[in-house]
């Protein structure tokens, strides 16, 4: 199994269906003061209290067990994604900060990110305390969560017009065309992932790998017309035309909700913050694999969008930052002009929306180790920006 992709299987399509098997908490009172500690085996998610006051929490998630793990805070129907933490090598600890209000959350681990991983029910008291900000940084707040939506609208505009085009070339059977826009329509798809995530059975059904899905589940979404435009040489039969149009049909059906929806979608400092890393992490355990786009070998598209999405969201967030740590704004500053330049040593032509890169499939392994070194190098300064902007 896949990391990324299996990780949305277990928090989209099965988190309904989740064990409380082995959930237990680790405190004799149960009760947290927002400063929690999280230890990941391959039977038990054991979190130190059950319950925590509203206001800034911070798990402290530790992989005590002998398979990369995952660690999300859910909401109270067990879909929506309130923060996660991904890859969690055996032996590291990662951190997860949000905002919370009162109300019934759900903490949930997924070692080996496979199966239907361990979850129990989390309670946020309320605390009284005013969990929006104050003074000059209500002001910065304000002007980041204005500008990212702006931004998130306009991603979900560009994708509806691209993906509508895109549907007409595959179900006319205009492949050559459908193949030269696949990776150019999915650029906008990649810059706001996080936020289709969010909203819990969109993005399985838009973007779901073959290698990741469960027994039975339909497979639907981009990565299914990739196969059919790129099939395998050998044991792949391509979709008739009323498959092809059942398909096509849907996908866009899907896009047209993600647009609907990113229209009243709002944001805070730390799902801003925690998006960027959610892009990152993207990155890591997909992109920069290859895995992502088996077929079509369009992998640097996506990671040149996540990468896009993830410096918007800091962006946003850069005057809010500058106030509480100018030291580690410029580091993130750094990392991100490193990354670009290396992705740019891949671009063949154009730039922005029209850039055009090598097939990743073409990359050295000498050039993937770069890359991926890159990506480490931000990802370290970036887990930090959630806990900086909402201290």
């Amino acid at each position: 199994m896949l990391p990324t992709r299996t990780a949305r299987a277990f928090a989209f399509t099965s988190i309904a269906g989740l064990a409380l098997t082995g959930c237990t908490t680790n405190s004799k009172d149960s009760k947290g003061n927002g400063k929690l500690t999280v230890s990941s085996t391959s039977s038990e998610c054991k979190v130190s209290a059950s319950e925590a006051p509203s206001g800034t929490l911070s798990f402290s998630v530790k992989n005590d067990g002998d398979k990369v793990t995952e660690f999300y805070l859910l909401g109270s129907d067990r879909l929506r994604i309130v923060g996660e933490v991904e890859n969690i090598a055996p032996g590291l600890t990662r951190e997860l900060v949000v905002k919370a209000a009162p109300g019934t959350y759900y903490t949930a681990c997924k070692p080996g990110m496979v199966g239907k991983g361990i979850q129990s029910k989390f309670t946020v008291t309320d605390s009284g305390a005013d969990l929006t900000p104050t003074g000059a940084d209500k002001a910065l707040v304000d002007e980041a969560d204005k500008q990212y939506q702006a931004y998130v609208k306009d991603q979900a505009t560009q994708l509806s017009a691209q993906t509508t085009t895109f549907v007409n070339l595959y179900k006319s059977g205009k492949d050559a065309e459908a193949r030269a826009l696949y990776a150019k329509a999915r650029l906008h798809w990649e810059r706001v992932e996080p936020v289709a995530e969010s909203f819990g059975d969109l993005d399985p059904k838009m973007d779901l790998r073959e290698a990741d899905l469960e027994k039975g589940q339909e497979w639907t979404g981009w990565h299914r017309i990739e196969k059919d435009l790129w099939p395998p040489k050998s044991g792949y039969t391509e979709m008739s035309k009323t498959e092809r149009n059942k398909i096509a049909d849907q996908l866009l059906s899907d896009t047209k909700t993600f647009e609907t929806r990113t229209k009243t979608t709002t944001f805070t400092a730390d799902k801003i913050a925690n998006g960027a890393k959610s892009l990152m992490d993207e990155v890591a355990t997909g992109k920069v694999t290859g895995e992502e786009e088996i077929w079509s070998h369009t992998d640097l598209y996506d990671f040149q969008g996540n990468v896009d999405g993830a410096r918007i969201a800091w962006e946003n967030l850069r005057p809010l930052l500058k106030k509480k740590d100018a030291k580690l704004d410029t580091s993130i500053a750094t990392k991100f002009a490193a990354l670009q330049k290396l992705l740019d040593k891949h671009r063949v032509s154009g730039s922005g929306d029209d850039a055009v890169f090598k097939s990743y499939d073409k990359l050295s392994k000498a050039e993937v180790k770069e890359l991926s070194d890159a990506v480490n190098a931000l990802s370290e300064p970036l887990s930090k920006l959630t806990a900086t902007v909402t201290s």
